[in-house]
């Protein structure tokens, strides 16, 4: 099964070569790999021995993180796999992704959320390099990585994003959405054991590294709005968040274990 790799790069371009070389080590190697350049002042970021295999596209203008979505039509393998510029994966991430999708057919990703609200993007449960899970965990959204099969590509661009919506926040819960609407599809974070790093989407140590600087669009309060206005729109489409309703018994429940602990104290004391 071959696999076409989509990377993009902006500000944060220190450790593309590592990213390049990660992936050309892959136990199961990409096909191709296509880089996208949103406008930067460095337009020469490649030394020539790694862009000789590299499709390169470089853009006059900032389009963002949809972007890439569309310049990933380009590919002609059966699955795709898109990359944040801060996720350098383990050597069998894409074997990885493979197996996983034999058994859970899905969108896979490297780091997988669970929603704890219907009006913010706040988290409830994470899993994937940042919280190591040892069997496929299911989740409402996922990110750093995506891993499909290039036809639902065509359900992607079957609805468009708003004309005002941002350009650099919501694909990831309009990829996830889109899926389950047209295709009953859900999303999955692949196995991230601890005892096997070479199994990860993404090095943890590098990840922490380099998307706590000041280029992280999660870090930066004006995209954060724009993250929660992007989750409650597609929550009104439709979205249907699986595990809020749990979360929100297992708070409760233990909101009221604390509650009914501290009054045993009062009366104890």
């Amino acid at each position: 099964m071959k696999i076409s790799v989509i990377l993009n790069a902006y500000n944060r371009i220190a450790f593309l070569k590592e990213q390049i070389t990660a992936l050309q080590n892959q136990s199961v190697k990409p096909k191709n790999i296509f880089l996208w350049q949103n406008k930067h002042k460095n337009t020469n970021i490649l030394e020539s021995k790694l862009i000789k295999n590299i499709i390169y596209s470089y853009n006059n203008f900032n389009y963002g993180v949809w972007a890439r979505f569309a310049f990933a039509l380009n590919a002609k393998t059966e699955f795709i796999c898109i990359f944040d510029d801060d996720t350098i994966p383990g050597r069998n991430w894409l074997k990885n992704c493979l197996e996983t999708m034999k058994s859970s057919e899905g969108l896979l990703g490297a780091r997988g959320v669970r929603f704890g609200s219907l009006n913010q993007y706040v988290t409830s449960q994470e899993f994937g390099w940042n919280n190591p899970n040892n069997v496929c965990e299911m989740v409402d959204i996922v990110g750093h990585s995506w891993f499909f099969k290039r036809e639902w590509l065509s359900y992607f661009w079957r609805e468009l994003p708003n004309l005002n919506s941002s350009n650099f926040v919501g694909e990831d819960i309009h990829f996830s959405y889109i899926l389950q609407k047209y295709l009953k599809l859900n999303t999955y974070v692949p196995p991230h054991p601890k005892n096997d790093v070479s199994l990860w989407g993404s090095n943890p140590k590098l990840a922490l590294k380099i998307g706590t600087d000041k280029s992280a669009i999660s870090f930066n309060p004006k995209h954060q709005h724009e993250m929660d206005k992007a989750l409650i729109h597609y929550i009104k489409k439709g979205f249907k968040l699986k595990f809020l309703k749990k979360n929100k018994l297992k708070n409760l429940y233990l909101e009221k274990k604390i509650n009914i602990s501290r009054a045993l104290k009062k009366i104890i004391k």
